[in-house]
């Protein structure tokens, strides 16, 4: 059962998407909360698997939430989804540094609104065409490598190097089995190598990482 915690500060989208999640046989909303603080009050003492944050609220925004929650976070910390209410959202670029899972349109449909809180449960990024526009569009706009930790690249072997360069393009894992003529779980196991050896923990900050160290650049 994957247990969530809705943090918005419209009580309307609450009860709306608790209504559709608690239909799911494998989806439990087990809290929910008005703004960021309250928030962090409410996963610390539930202990969810997925937190649905919106991204723009009183006393505490979603944002800082998300920084605070998995600020140095162990495995064991919660997936974060935010939620927005337009594709190109000024806080992209900062929700995905910060560690967000991904973004999900406030009127998505109850079977996106499920796939989203399983996609990202399982450990995947939910970055959708335009969001991924949106992100490159922001590394084109800073221009150049941002971090200068590229050296631990020289960790990764040839073909980890080729899986984290396609992830960063956004292509799913399917889609990089199929390009590179293997399994996807073989695509699963080297993106794991690729997390472990960068300290990295998932797609969002991967995709991050591969631009910030120039291995892709914008228009690539």
């Amino acid at each position: 059962m994957i247990r969530v915690v809705i943090v918005d500060d419209q009580g309307m989208v609450r009860a709306g998407f608790g209504v559709l999640l608690d239909a799911q046989p494998d989806i439990e909303v087990v809290g929910e909360a008005v703004d960021g603080a309250e928030g962090l009050r409410r996963v610390a003492e539930l202990r969810p698997d997925v937190v649905l944050m919106d991204v723009r609220m009183p006393v505490m925004d979603g944002l800082e939430a998300t920084r605070r929650l998995l600020a140095g976070a162990a495995a064991g910390a919660p997936k974060v989804l935010m939620l927005t209410t337009f594709d190109l959202d000024d806080y992209v670029y900062e929700a995905l540094r910060a560690g967000a899972s991904g973004f999900l349109l406030k009127d998505a449909s109850a079977g996106e609104l499920a796939d989203a809180v399983r996609i990202v449960a399982a450990g995947d990024a939910l970055l959708s065409p335009g969001i991924t526009k949106r992100l490159i569009g922001e590394f084109a706009r800073l221009g150049g490598p941002r971090a200068p930790a590229r050296a631990r690249l020289d960790a990764l072997t040839e073909r980890e190097t080729e899986v984290l360069g396609l992830v960063a393009r956004g292509l799913s894992n399917g889609e990089i089995a199929e390009a590179l003529v293997v399994a996807e779980q073989t695509v699963k196991t080297h993106f794991g190598r690729v997390l472990m050896k960068l300290g990295l923990r998932d797609r969002p900050q991967a995709i991050v990482y591969a631009y910030e160290v120039g291995l892709v650049r914008p228009g690539d």
